[in-house]
């Protein structure tokens, strides 16, 4: 808030993963928050904490298109784009409506943005860098992507829809702000995604064998979701020149077959490891060099990654992937 006024802002994707704990954010700094999603992959259980808040609303819609006017309030300050499937099980799924969500939903959202004289902010991703050649990934990396790959929905649909952004901030239209969020885990992930940390965890607390794809040694640098909230919101909030595209995630950098061990060490599960096949351009490493975020945001990941397992173990195995006061997960992991 400046200057008194309460902010007005829109989150596009905000019953998701990530979404939803930015919405909470939000709320706990003072502002009214529209959440719009088309619960694809969101879901409304994930807001249900927030629904008594006069500070809150929801509207169900896709970005793909044009967005409802009815229950957006009349002047917007903030967009945050968090629209999109972002496990690969879930956006190979629907290719089309993947591409278009990132293309024709980011246009949509750019184009509000430009109406309301709002702030934008465009969750990319750090798939833009495919299996990259460079390594850590920094921000001027142009990446080494399979443009016709099973992945490429997602990967260049990010691509394009960063190309898009920039595009409103250079013809004038928008003042815009582009994140390449990094791997990212913790409570409200679906048990569903595929993704290693949210397999490993509900495999392990199951019992069942956990399945390692490969053999284990490609490395990935995993984020706790409250400290890439706070880079989002920190993002958000530079006032300085344009910075480009930023790096968010944790650069502390692991092997699958690491992560999965300390998942069955803090689970106390004596599941077996399985291996199936390497998924088609699956990156072999990836860990994002985080100096422009440390420099120009003053931001760097505090969660260690022991307690974060901790909290997302607390509440997966206290919910079974339902969702749960947010208090009661962090009495959980205590």
């Amino acid at each position: 808030m400046k200057n008194g006024k309460v902010k007005h802002v829109l989150v596009a994707g905000g019953a998701g993963f990530l979404g939803s704990h930015l919405c909470d954010a939000l709320l706990a700094e003072g502002m009214h928050v529209v959440c719009v999603d088309n619960l694809c992959t969101g879901r409304r259980s994930s807001l249900r904490h927030l629904e008594r808040d006069a500070r809150f609303s929801f509207i169900e819609a896709d970005v793909i298109d044009a967005l409802p006017g009815r229950g957006l309030p009349r002047h917007i300050d903030m967009i945050f784009n968090l629209a999109c499937a972002a496990s690969p099980v879930h956006y190979q799924a629907d290719p089309e409506h993947t591409m278009l969500t990132n293309v024709m939903g980011t246009c949509n959202l750019l184009r509000l943005a430009e109406a309301h004289g709002a702030r934008f902010l465009l969750s990319s991703t750090s798939e833009i860098y495919g299996d990259p050649e460079i390594h850590p990934q920094t921000e001027s990396y142009w990446g080494n992507v399979n443009s016709t790959g099973p992945r490429a929905c997602y990967d260049e649909g990010k691509r394009a829809a960063e190309a898009l952004t920039f595009d409103f901030q250079r013809g004038g239209r928008a003042e815009v702000r582009v994140a390449r969020i990094f791997n990212t885990y913790g409570p409200r992930m679906r048990a569903d995604d595929g993704r290693v940390v949210s397999n490993a965890i509900t495999q392990a607390l199951d019992g069942s064998d956990i399945t390692i794809y490969g053999d284990g040694s490609q490395t990935r640098s995993f984020c706790y979701a409250d400290d890439l909230v706070d880079g989002l919101m920190r993002l958000m909030a530079y006032d300085g020149a344009q910075p480009g595209a930023v790096n968010l995630g944790n650069p502390i950098e692991l092997t699958v077959f690491d992560l999965v061990e300390r998942v069955l060490a803090l689970t106390g599960s004596r599941s077996a490891i399985v291996h199936q096949a390497l998924p088609v351009d699956d990156p072999r490493r990836r860990r994002p060099d985080i100096s422009r975020a440390e420099a120009l945001l003053g931001w760097s990941p505090r969660t260690s990654l022991a307690t974060g397992l901790k909290a997302t173990i607390a509440w997966f195995s206290a919910s079974d992937g339902a969702e749960l006061n947010p208090t009661t997960v962090a009495a959980a992991a205590d």
